[in-house]
């Protein structure tokens, strides 16, 4: 395992003034190398195009999945935005503190850690393992400001219920993304009945 100070430099941790947090920085010579989906006719086939063609399974390459593996590990950096939205926020958080025995599942935070770290194919110079928990630790310790930023864009009722009912809150925006934004919108047009 690596210490804590190697973590931090293989991992680009930085120092922001509400705390540490990952900002896995990506060289230009990594972004361009990575695929452009987004620009490849091919993968931009219609939904109907796509189901048309399930008799063929999608080919993925080594590189391929190391670099999905560090694109979903990407997502902690925004965390410390806040402009991220509260619903994305929670649900990378989900990810990265899920239980102890979803570790080992494809994908999970912990295996995206050792997957970028170990692999030759990482954008990231080999590092080897990293520590899940030193970095769930750096992230635990900046998570309260990183809330407390997003949570002062909402109005004062939707801070008191996140801080009251998290649990539904976070059910809420499980079932509709938009629930926040909408409620928000409602209740600035026709007010609070309640207040």
């Amino acid at each position: 395992m690596l210490q804590t100070a190697a973590c931090a430099q293989a991992l680009d941790v930085r120092v922001c003034p509400a705390g540490p947090w990952p900002e896995p920085a990506l060289c230009p010579a990594a972004l361009d190398a990575m695929p452009s989906l987004w620009n490849d006719p091919e993968c931009a086939a219609a939904p109907s195009d796509l189901e048309a063609d399930t008799a063929s399974p999608l080919e993925w390459s080594e590189e391929d999945l190391v670099l999905l593996h560090w694109r979903l590990l990407r997502e902690v950096q925004h965390l410390a935005e806040p402009d991220t939205p509260l619903e994305e926020k929670l649900d990378t958080l989900r990810w990265v503190f899920t239980e102890r025995a979803k570790d080992g599942q494809p994908f999970s935070f912990v295996s995206c850690l050792r997957v970028v770290g170990c692999s030759p194919l990482s954008p990231l110079p080999y590092c080897g393992l990293v520590d899940p928990e030193e970095v769930r630790d750096r992230i635990r310790a900046a998570v309260k400001p990183w809330l407390r930023e997003t949570l002062l864009r909402y109005p004062v009722w939707v801070r008191e219920a996140v801080l009251d009912h998290p649990d539904w809150i976070a059910a809420r925006l499980a079932a509709n993304p938009q629930w926040l934004n909408e409620e928000t919108r409602r209740i600035a047009l026709q007010g609070d009945l309640f207040a």
